[in-house]
């Protein structure tokens, strides 16, 4: 969600640059591979994440249940109309993890797809977490711009990815989710993809 991970995250962030000059204040883009957990941050670490979202141009993003609802009702619909299959979901307050199989579209498009739908599901419900800042504008993205993505290789690879996913509320304290757009992971089929080397 929008304010989730930002470019100079202590965490460490896929980004190359800070884009906006507010953020920049607060140190270069951390851009890594490997990614540090909430709970290995630092005392400063913590205090100089809070204090630059606390200058983004909106608030940060936290989803509520129902929003959550919102946005699964947003994916359902795009999936249906779009015929993707997703091995597994978690609508979390703060963010979102899918295992999408391959389609004829990058998986930057589909995640644009997902996102647009689930934020028009949103405004038709009159739910979405920034439409009350300011009645006569656009309703501002509620989503990060960009995602965070992994390719998996192996059956192996998205039976783990699925497990992570599955146990993602768990660790949050929040109920497991189940939704109807996802088609449970039984293997790939046979010629089922081509890896690229």
């Amino acid at each position: 969600m929008y304010g989730f991970w930002l470019p100079n995250d202590p965490r460490g962030s896929w980004s190359e640059f800070v884009r906006r000059w507010e953020l920049a204040c607060f140190g270069t883009a951390t851009r890594r591979v490997k990614r540090t957990d909430m709970n290995e941050l630092s005392f400063a670490e913590m205090e100089q994440r809070a204090a630059a979202r606390k200058h983004l141009k909106y608030p940060p993003v936290s989803i509520s249940g129902i929003q959550a609802a919102g946005i699964g009702r947003g994916f359902e619909s795009v999936v249906a109309k779009s015929n993707y299959t997703l091995w597994a979901c978690a609508i979390l307050p703060e963010h979102t993890h899918l295992v999408i199989a391959r389609h004829t579209y990058k998986v930057e498009q589909i995640a644009n797809l997902l996102k647009g739908s689930a934020t028009k599901q949103l405004v038709y419900e009159k739910t979405h977490p920034l439409a009350k800042l300011d009645d006569n504008s656009p309703v501002p993205r509620m989503w990060a711009s960009r995602q965070w993505k992994v390719y998996l290789d192996s059956e192996a690879a998205i039976d783990e990815a699925v497990h992570y996913v599955e146990k993602n509320p768990l660790k949050e304290n929040k109920p497991k989710q189940q939704w109807k757009f996802v088609t449970p992971f039984q293997g790939i089929p046979k010629g089922g993809w081509t890896t690229y080397h």
